[in-house]
């Protein structure tokens, strides 16, 4: 697997990174999220990749960090999400944003990424929740906007929606764990990407 690539930024476009890296050029599909990351034309870029085999074609995807590329693999984990749909996905929701939505189970939100229909979208939240074992329905989900949740139900939420994008309960427990547990729940789980992030 190439784990990742660090050259010159030969082009950018929304969609696309082309990296010289000794002498060789890789066109690699990305975000709309990396694209805004990625420093000028000229300029030293990494970029953490992917490796997509096909029968027709051969594709190195492309994240500007490591916590991207894990999400990326877990939506193409699901059954019938391929690539370009998970390419898709976290062009429209950083995966913060994707935690939160899978863990609160609203697919709607999905929707808005291009080629996700209403029934994909549900598809993805369950299966996501599923592989994750909080997918019952005695789980906990975000309160609604107005509600007042306790700091221990806004720990309890990051942690769920840490481990959609694929980090272990542990994992995710220890890193929300060293926050402020009265902080919002998208803060809690933007604040601990960060410190994962570091050490992924």
């Amino acid at each position: 697997m190439i784990d990742s690539i660090r050259g010159v930024l030969l082009r950018s476009e929304p969609q696309l990174a082309v990296v010289e890296c000794g002498g060789v050029a890789f066109a690699c599909p990305i975000t709309f999220n990396t694209a805004r990351q990625l420093p000028p034309v000229g300029e030293e870029v990494r970029l953490y990749t992917v490796l997509n085999v096909r029968e027709d074609a051969m594709e190195l995807f492309g994240f500007g960090d490591l916590t991207e590329r894990r999400c990326f693999t877990q939506l193409t984990a699901v059954s019938g999400v391929g690539a370009r749909v998970a390419l898709s996905i976290l062009s429209e929701l950083t995966p913060d944003k994707l935690a939160l939505a899978v863990s609160a189970g609203d697919h709607k939100a999905l929707t808005r990424a291009k080629n996700v229909g209403p029934k994909l979208a549900q598809r993805l939240v369950l299966e996501l929740k599923d592989k994750l074992g909080f997918g019952g329905a005695g789980d906990a989900v975000l309160p609604a906007a107005g509600g007042i949740p306790s700091a221990a139900g806004n720990a309890d939420q990051a942690v769920n929606a840490l481990t959609v994008l694929g980090f272990s309960a542990s994992e995710a427990s220890a890193a929300v764990a060293k926050l402020d547990a009265a902080l919002p729940v998208n803060e809690l789980v933007r604040q601990a990407l960060k410190s994962l992030g570091r050490r992924g």
